[in-house]
């Protein structure tokens, strides 16, 4: 069997591969729109370029056999075509000789031969003789219109053969240009990491340097309260309030208490819990007390202290407004500010947080109602 007959089964399995390997690029493509949607560790999206690009590179090197299969068909088809068309012309030749001979001899050649024969012997013979060249001339175009045909159908394998390169290397540009773009995305997404990285350091920076000013408030306000006489609100917040009290306001969790991981994959830890709302939101103080603080502090933004007595705090972050004034005695429930926050890379929300005895965290999702 023939190379080229052999050929077209390996560019099926090619091809086969090719639509496996861009299936499986296209399922990471949707993976990567997924994670643009998300918060999300950049890493993890820098290993799915990290792929794609392996992946589109196994493309263009499975296209390159292709090419190389198509080129290696077109020079057997080629050659097949130029020996065709060789014996073609050769055939040809003897055809026209023949053909000359006859038309020299007239129509009459046959019955001359057959009718001068001197001997019955001799008409056997001669009608031997007439019969074979007959057969020889017929088997003669017989095989120029075979040549013909095989010419024919060289020709449009040819065709073919150039027109599938043609394509290949169309496609092979795609995915090449596809891979540069790769390439690109991938260092812009390394320096944004880089850069993401840095900005994440300095923000867990910030947050740690800002816990530890709030907790220091907190530990002065607490000093103050012990120092002076007895509160009308001393004690009115007691582990008793666990799961009774009412939220600060209503809307969804954007950041839980306790340790979280930030978009650039930075770990930091929160001492409350983030509550998305819209901008300009009441805010309403979940106990009764005395407003110990209306401040600003840095990444906490406009913060409202509420003392509760027995050394439990409440607290209210990144206000737009604060409706109170310290030494103010507060209602349960009563509005103490709105929602702020919109500047923030979370959007508009409340930071609440609820300490306990020597200032301690507490998670107030197990202060708070349980919502249906």
């Amino acid at each position: 069997m023939s190379l080229v007959g052999q050929q077209p089964t390996e560019l099926e399995r090619s091809r086969r591969r090719i639509q496996e390997i861009r299936a499986e690029r296209e399922q990471l493509q949707r993976q990567q729109t997924r994670l643009q949607g998300q918060l999300r560790d950049v890493t993890t999206e820098l290993r799915n370029l990290e792929r794609q690009r392996d992946v589109t590179n196994r493309l263009v090197n499975e296209i390159e056999r292709q090419i190389s299969g198509l080129g290696t068909q077109l020079d057997q088809t080629s050659a097949e075509l130029i020996l065709a068309q060789d014996n073609l012309a050769e055939r040809r030749a003897v055809l026209n000789r023949r053909l000359v001979d006859i038309y020299k001899r007239g129509p009459l050649y046959t019955w001359r031969v057959l009718l001068t024969a001197e001997s019955f012997g001799d008409l056997l013979s001669r009608y031997k003789y007439l019969f074979l060249t007959s057969r020889q001339d017929r088997a003669i175009l017989t095989d120029v219109q075979r040549l013909n045909d095989r010419i024919g159908r060289h020709r449009t394998q040819l065709s073919d053969v150039l027109s599938q390169l043609d394509n290949r290397r169309s496609e092979r540009e795609s995915e090449l240009r596809q891979f540069a773009a790769l390439a690109v995305e991938r260092e812009r997404r390394l320096r944004g990491l880089t850069r993401t990285s840095q900005e994440t350091r300095a923000r867990i920076s910030t947050l740690e340097r800002d816990e530890t000013r709030l907790n220091d408030i907190l530990v002065n306000l607490e000093r103050r309260r012990v120092a002076r006489p007895a509160s009308p609100t001393a004690g009115s917040m007691t582990t008793e309030d666990i799961g009774r009290l009412d939220w600060p306001v209503q809307g969804r969790i954007v950041y839980q208490f306790g340790r979280d991981t930030l978009p650039a994959g930075g770990v930091i830890r929160w001492n409350g819990i983030g509550i998305g709302a819209a901008l300009g939101t009441p805010v309403k103080a979940v106990e009764a007390g005395r407003v110990a603080l209306v401040q600003r502090l840095s990444t906490y933004g406009l913060t409202v202290i509420l003392e509760h007595g027995a050394e439990y705090y409440s607290v209210y972050s990144q206000l737009a407004t604060a409706a109170v004034e310290s030494g103010e005695t507060v209602a349960k429930s009563a509005i103490i500010g709105t929602v702020g926050g919109a500047n923030t890379d979370l959007g508009p929300h409340l930071h609440f947080e609820i300490r306990g005895e020597k200032q301690i965290a507490l998670d107030p999702a197990d202060w708070l109602r349980r919502r249906r």
